[in-house]
């Protein structure tokens, strides 16, 4: 007996081998990151619990070593943090009649980019929203609110920065993108040694100044609000026991197909005074 058009080949299931979704939702996640991307990333994959201790030592002096003499033991100071991970966001659709996509092969990456893009979605916004409660953290630094000059402000962020001994490397800027126009209507923020290349759109970064790389995130604000957090990596943790998974299921029931992608992971702030708020 022949094969209907609406019997699944073995063509039609290639299209669904979960590979292949989890090979493009993979990156089209890893496209769409940005927060995520400058951050301190730790993998509890295939470990038990939902808690990882860690330490957050001190920023302790060298010491000089004397010839024949024991070398010298900094006082251990480290404050232990826990992080939970107890963040589980997935996402779910149910396509039916996959026979149908036998000649749309390139359909499935219209799944495939927005599921990407809302687990990073997610991940970005809940890192963002730990940022955003430094300031109330033991050790954060206030706010500097009421923003009219953008570049005198960001200077005493670096100072705020420099004051609590927060080292020069791997220090970012997330700006919302009414602050990143706020930016671009000074003068000083399109010289070409602020804008770059333009090359780096795709990582949502938007130039570099004062040393720092600037990124804009579209989760950081809403509306018209100009806000930037200023930090460096260490500052924040974010911490993943289950990567991106994909899982595809046929539903005889409902004559389709069902695509899961889910992740687990966790984030906290571990340094609060490596952080600065900047809002108008």
């Amino acid at each position: 007996m022949a094969l209907g058009s609406n019997q699944v080949t073995r063509a039609v299931a290639n299209n669904f081998i979960p590979e292949l979704w989890s090979d493009e939702v993979i990156g089209a996640y890893k496209s769409n990151l940005v927060v995520a991307n400058l951050v301190t990333k730790l993998s509890h994959k295939g470990k038990k619990g939902d808690t990882i201790h860690i330490p957050t030592p001190g920023r302790n002096a060298a010491s000089a070593k004397v010839k024949d003499t024991a070398v010298t033991l900094v006082t251990d100071t480290a404050v232990h943090t826990d992080i939970v991970i107890n963040k589980h966001f997935e996402w779910s659709t149910q396509i039916e009649d996959i026979a149908e996509l036998q000649a749309l092969n390139s359909m499935r990456r219209f799944y495939t980019d927005d599921a990407g893009y809302a687990l990073a979605k997610n991940i970005d916004s809940a890192l963002i929203t730990d940022l955003d409660g430094a300031a109330a953290l033991t050790g954060g630094n206030a706010v500097i609110a009421s923003v009219t000059d953008w570049d005198a402000s960001i200077l005493i962020a670096l100072e705020n920065l420099n004051d609590n001994d927060v080292p020069l490397n791997d220090r970012s800027l997330i700006v919302t993108p009414s602050c990143m126009t706020a930016l671009m209507a000074e003068e000083r923020f399109t010289e070409q040694a602020f804008i770059g290349s333009g090359n780096a759109i795709k990582t949502g970064k938007i130039g570099m100044i004062y040393g720092v790389d600037v990124y804009m995130s579209t989760q950081v604000g809403t509306g018209n609000t100009e806000k930037a957090f200023l930090f460096q990596k260490d500052a924040l943790v974010l911490a993943t026991q289950q990567n991106i998974r994909t899982q595809t299921q046929y539903v005889q029931s409902q004559l389709a197909d069902l695509f899961t992608a889910d992740t687990v992971y966790g984030s906290k702030v571990v340094r609060p005074g490596s952080i600065q708020e900047l809002s108008s």
